[in-house]
């Protein structure tokens, strides 16, 4: 199952995804994701790293699966947090915001 780290960044709360450069990133869509083991252990210590130096906090692998053309979160709880407020569409990520 293809997997990417998703966090908070520290200074300002926002969801970020460890991106393709390793670099945090804000859409899950700028991801590449592991689909090993392996890889995923090698993206959590990188994640690790980042919480060290208080980049992030939280850091957790999470499993995506590629719908047409863009990644999602398999789980309901990471598609919310990846896309923003669910109670109006017209603000967070979902928004343009």
């Amino acid at each position: 199952m293809a997997q990417v780290v998703i966090a908070n960044r520290l200074r300002d709360g926002i969801v970020v995804f460890l991106g393709t450069n390793h670099t945090w990133v804000e859409q899950l869509q700028d991801c590449t994701p592991s689909e090993s083991k392996e890889d995923g252990q090698r993206l959590m210590d990188i994640s690790q790293e980042a919480a060290d130096q208080q980049e992030i906090v939280d850091p957790n692998l999470i499993e995506v699966e590629k719908r047409g053309q863009t990644w999602h979160a398999i789980k309901m709880r990471e598609e919310m947090r990846a896309k923003g407020p669910t109670v109006r569409e017209d603000l967070g990520k979902q928004a343009g915001n």
